[in-house]
């Protein structure tokens, strides 16, 4: 979607809303008089909060929300509301059954998909929050994100030699309370199935937690068995080395390695097999170890200029000097586990939330700050045209390099053109949040 204004205008838009966040105007507050069938008698409607409403993050002292009016949000009255509210709807499969968005998505329900019904209906039942970043200024980082289509087939064979695989058999998650997020000393795991088990003083297993890579985040620590320790599960490097072979289902087989390195980043994505049919990919679990560059490290090393650090310029150093190919992608020690989606083709891939994203509408954030499933205003620049990219989207995803409260990773969709816009779109960017009528954030 096309804008009129430049980055630059926007940015003293940005400065203006701030600014208003005083004002004392007063906001129409609509009911539901025949509420919908579930509706919870407890819980009724709220009036907006007070225009001039501050909160503050309990994650970060330097994150704020800041109520605004909608004339603060820079070309709100020009947004395809109908495209926002089909998503929206989407998340309504799983918010219906919170409290907090119960009534809204009711509403939406019985909202018909016009503009001006779709307008209408976030103006009214939600109030925009303004985010500030976690170093206390308004601008976060936003980059791209799309489902990838590489090819490969079912069957192992000399042009598709590259398993693509689902969870390992002797892959172990174990639940990690807060209060040992910071805690390096060792604990003792008692298994409770094949692939799980909980910290327990009397567990037959020894985990020493300085082994793990363990940030605020974290919320289970993922390894295996090993004699009488829980270790960390294998790195990349490792398993290009040969650690799972035997153990974990295969569900495909890749033709280019470096494709599926980036279906990987990704974390979903479509394989073609050469008879043009389908296996999707959705993600499972990972190892849990942290994603590094692989085009910096290549950088570094004096394989390629930075400039160079793309997809296409990766793929095409590793086929010449293929030798090296373990050794670059072994840099990113993060690995992705699969699973095959039963999901419809004309359909996006499913996020962190569980609905089906929609192109251009959605987009992975930090739900330690933003609630997950909620409308997101962003502002940025549309890297291919390089003027303002102002859309009301949908929070419907996450992902393990997506941290801090004004970072976006905006869903450009499926295919090679979607990858294209995906993969230069690293921009600053400005956000806010649709909360329903008397919620607040998080």
């Amino acid at each position: 979607m096309i804008k009129k204004y430049s980055f630059i205008a926007l940015l003293s838009m940005i400065a203006i809303s701030i600014a208003g966040c005083g004002t004392s105007k007063k906001e129409k507050v609509t009911t539901l008089e025949k509420p919908g069938v579930g509706y919870p008698s407890h819980f009724k409607p709220q009036p907006k909060a007070s225009i001039n409403t501050t909160l503050r993050s309990r994650y970060s002292p330097n994150v704020t929300y800041s109520i605004v009016d909608y004339s603060r949000l820079p070309e709100w009255s020009n947004q395809y509301f109908e495209q926002s509210l089909l998503a929206f709807k989407r998340s309504c499969e799983v918010l219906i059954n919170q409290l907090k968005w119960n009534y809204v998505c009711q509403i939406a329900a019985q909202t018909k998909n016009t503009r001006k019904n779709a307008k209408r209906f976030f103006e009214e039942h939600f109030q925009p929050w303004v985010v500030t970043s976690n170093n206390g200024g308004l601008a976060g980082k936003v980059t791209g994100y799309y489902e990838p289509a590489i090819s490969g087939s079912k069957t192992r064979s000399a042009q598709s030699p590259y398993p693509i695989y689902g969870v390992p058999y002797d892959f172990v998650s174990v639940p990690l309370p807060q209060n040992l997020i910071n805690h390096k000393g060792t604990v003792r795991i008692q298994r409770t199935s094949e692939n799980s088990g909980t910290i327990s003083p009397s567990g037959q297993y020894v985990a020493h937690l300085s082994k793990f890579y363990i940030t605020p985040k974290t919320k289970a620590l993922k390894g295996r068995f090993s004699e009488n320790e829980f270790v960390p599960y294998y790195t990349r490097k490792e398993i290009y080395q040969g650690a799972i072979n035997n153990k974990a289902p295969i569900l495909a087989y890749a033709n280019d390695p470096v494709e599926l390195f980036f279906l990987q980043v990704q974390g979903s994505g479509r394989v073609i097999t050469k008879d043009n049919q389908m296996i999707r990919l959705a993600y499972a679990d990972k190892n849990e170890f942290p994603y590094k560059s692989v085009g910096t490290y290549m950088a570094q090393r004096g394989y390629i200029p930075l400039s160079s650090a793309s997809m296409q310029g990766i793929k095409q150093y590793i086929q010449q000097h293929p030798n090296q190919m373990n050794e670059i992608l072994g840099y990113n020690p993060s690995f992705i586990f699969f699973s095959v989606a039963e999901t419809k083709a004309n359909e996006g891939p499913i996020g962190a939330l569980g609905v089906p994203l929609t192109d251009g509408y959605s987009g992975a954030i930090d739900k330690h700050y933003i609630d997950l499933g909620a409308p997101l205003f962003l502002a940025t620049t549309d890297t291919r045209n390089g003027r303002a990219l102002n859309r009301l989207i949908v929070a419907q995803d996450t992902g393990s390099a997506i941290n801090g409260s004004v970072r976006v990773d905006f869903f450009w969709g499926y295919g090679s053109q979607a990858g294209e816009a995906a993969g230069k779109t690293n921009h600053p960017g400005y956000v806010w949040i649709l909360l329903p009528n008397g919620q607040s954030p998080m």
